[in-house]
């Protein structure tokens, strides 16, 4: 439906999960995708599986130096970047009387202090060619809170503040700066769910099922496209009509 042939992609954090299936709808919509992450034999997989050549450029996103040399090493191997994907992120959950600063900080750091540096990256080159995509994969916990998430609720808040403010400051170059923030998707981790907590889940979720890693990459092609060029600033929440915003 939506077409991004020519375009070409960073995805962060493109080793599993929704940073996987995003990879793969935008290489299917056309997209030349560069999959960066830190498991490099996962990265490998996803690559096999879009089946198209996909640079594998694996960086850690705690450590700044490794964040800085991103996107050269993207814009070298891809011959520049169109579409930006902040996808990775970490949790390291506590109550706030007993989170350590290393949790806060590391979550801080991966989720969004490495985005800064990415958009800041991007932003040149976009701005020459007058055109660029910036999306960022923020939370319903980033828009509602989370008991035991106080670090990575900012983290995400604070993306979707970014993304707003970087959206004002771009828009008249052609660049829209979007956030998706999904609810509950199944997942590894959600798999791991007794029955109880199954249903707790779900009796928040109006639509009571969970949310798939492909629904979220659908709304990341459309971000990606020209049929969202009149939209910037926006965060598109997926999560079922849990927080209805």
């Amino acid at each position: 439906m939506f077409d991004l042939s020519g375009k070409r992609a960073l995805v962060t954090g493109a080793s599993g999960g929704i940073g996987r299936e995003i990879a793969k709808s935008l290489a299917a919509a056309g997209a030349t995708v560069a999959l960066s992450g830190t498991r490099v034999g996962a990265l490998e997989d996803t690559a096999r599986e879009i089946g198209e050549n996909s640079p594998i450029l694996p960086c850690n996103l705690s450590k700044l130096d490794e964040v800085d040399k991103l996107v050269p090493s993207a814009e070298a191997a891809l011959g520049g970047i169109d579409i930006l994907v902040n996808n990775a992120g970490m949790t390291r959950d506590n109550i706030f009387m007993r989170m350590k600063d290393e949790e806060w900080d590391e979550v801080i750091a991966v989720n969004l202090t490495a985005a800064f540096h990415l958009n800041r990256a991007v932003l040149r080159p976009m701005m020459k060619q007058r055109f660029g995509r910036i999306i960022g994969i923020s939370s319903v916990v980033g828009v509602m809170g989370n008991p035991g998430q106080g670090n990575y609720a900012a983290s995400k808040a604070g993306l979707i503040g970014m993304n707003k403010a970087l959206a004002h400051e771009v828009a008249s170059r052609g660049i829209t700066v979007n956030s998706i923030a999904p609810g509950f998707i199944a997942s590894a981790m959600t798999d791991e769910l007794n029955d109880k907590q199954r249903e707790q889940i779900l009796s928040t979720i109006p639509a009571n099922r969970l949310g798939t890693a492909q629904e979220v990459a659908g709304c990341a092609v459309f971000l990606a496209s020209d049929a969202a060029a009149y939209i910037t600033g926006h965060t598109l929440n997926v999560n079922g009509g849990m927080a209805m915003i």
